[in-house]
């Protein structure tokens, strides 16, 4: 097999015209920044004829070809099968959607787990389900001190009258990645479905429907370097069994039962694009290995090299008196939550902002995990990593930070749960 290339972050980056103001993004968790190629892509599909999907005239071509390089893409992307790539408007209404039909095969008594480490959509669209068919919810914690989801968290909580357990692959707080296999395995003697939030561990991690033993997957382009739309992948099967609301005219066949009006071509475009731009930082050429397995390549290029950057990150905030990092897990993704002494959070964001460090400042959805880990509802400021980050970005939000009053370099001093 062709050897991968290094990553190599100059060529990277210069895929990104935003990058060119000059600012170090670190916001990415909250959405990333588009890479050309992708842009280019919802350019020219918005420069050909369109029309409703068909096989006549050239709009309808357009669309038709469009709407399943698009599934196929997605499914490479997500481990997944074609057949159950929907599409939305955002994972949060895919959610939405997915919840209420699922609900309707609970009855009363019968129970949903969601965790309290999780992003609201995985967690509200579940709850607010389970309350419109007198289900009961029961929720799995995590623990505040070392922010691990365990098996065992969700253990205690599964019963004979689970019907789903709802569990994010990466926290959109701290980053923190449970061992979703290991819950999957114990979610299956219940019999009950597990639906995975991959949002946040898209742009860092591999997300692979099968390899979780997952029943479903949600994401959202926006957060892995394309545009904004939602993407929720399913077993097929599962799709088959379920009946959406839906309008009379609309058809039948699945996936698209459960798409409501007409897909956003152009969107779509950029959405296969930015997995063919992923498949692209492998540096594995297309004659040599197939789109998956190119994926599967650079997503472990990104990690490794976020990794390097991350520990650096650390090293350096644990320099900093005042600075407590309460990404604490073993296994996480490059985000991190920080918290100054007498600071408020707001007040950090607008002191880097102001020297051109843009990063993230609240709970982000995730208002049970912030309160679980003692935070209340002001949260910290969220500092994440991306396949674009530079060592320069990383040494200006150090420097941005030490600027700030009582704020004074020390010797390890003030990171808790230093990695």
């Amino acid at each position: 097999m062709t050897k991968a290339q290094p990553y190599d972050i100059d060529s990277v980056r210069a895929y990104f015209p935003a990058l060119k103001a000059g600012s170090a993004h670190f916001d990415g968790p909250g959405g990333t920044q588009i890479p050309q190629p992708v842009i280019d892509a919802m350019v020219d599909a918005m420069s050909d004829p369109l029309c409703n999907r068909g096989g006549n005239t050239a709009g309808e071509r357009n669309a038709e070809a469009i709407v399943l390089d698009a599934r196929r893409a997605l499914a490479d992307f997500l481990g997944a099968d074609p057949r159950g790539v929907v599409f939305g408007r955002s994972s949060t209404q895919l959610l939405y959607d997915h919840a209420r039909t699922l609900a309707k095969t609970w009855r009363p008594g019968d129970e949903v787990v969601v965790s309290r480490l999780d992003h609201e959509a995985n967690i509200r669209s579940w709850v607010n389900a389970a309350a419109a068919v007198g289900a009961t919810v029961r929720w799995a914690d995590f623990d505040p001190a070392t922010g691990e989801l365990t098996p065992e968290h969700i253990g205690a909580v599964l019963s004979e009258r689970t019907r789903l357990v709802a569990v994010t692959a990466a926290s959109n707080l701290i980053g923190t990645r449970p061992d979703v296999p290991a819950i999957s395995r114990l979610v299956r003697r219940t019999g009950a479905l597990l639906h995975v939030d991959a949002a946040q561990l898209s742009s860092h991690g591999r997300v692979d429907l099968a390899a979780f033993g997952a029943d479903s997957v949600s994401a959202s382009a926006y957060k892995f370097l394309g545009p904004h739309l939602g993407v929720l992948a399913a077993r097929p099967e599962l799709l088959e069994a379920l009946s959406p609301d839906k309008l009379l005219a609309s058809t039948d066949t699945v996936p698209e039962r459960f798409e409501l009006g007409i897909l956003p071509y152009g969107v779509l475009a950029g959405a296969r694009a930015t997995v063919d731009f992923w498949a692209g930082l492998s540096g594995l050429p297309a004659s040599a290995a197939g789109r998956r397995e190119r994926l599967d390549a650079a997503l472990a290029a990104v990690e490794a090299y976020e990794e390097q950057l991350r520990v650096r990150l650390e090293r350096g905030l644990a320099e900093l008196d005042g600075v407590t990092v309460h990404s604490r897990a073993a296994r996480r993704t490059p985000t991190l939550l920080i918290g100054v002494a007498g600071r408020h959070p707001v007040e950090v964001h607008r002191h880097l902002a102001a020297r051109g460090v843009d990063t993230g400042v609240g709970t982000f959805y995730s208002a049970d995990a912030a309160r679980h880990l003692g935070l209340g509802e002001e949260g910290g400021v969220r500092v994440g990593l991306a396949p674009y980050t530079s060592e320069e970005d990383v040494e200006r939000l150090l420097e941005g930070l030490a600027t700030l009053p009582a704020v004074h370099s020390g010797a390890d001093r003030g990171l808790v749960g230093h990695h």
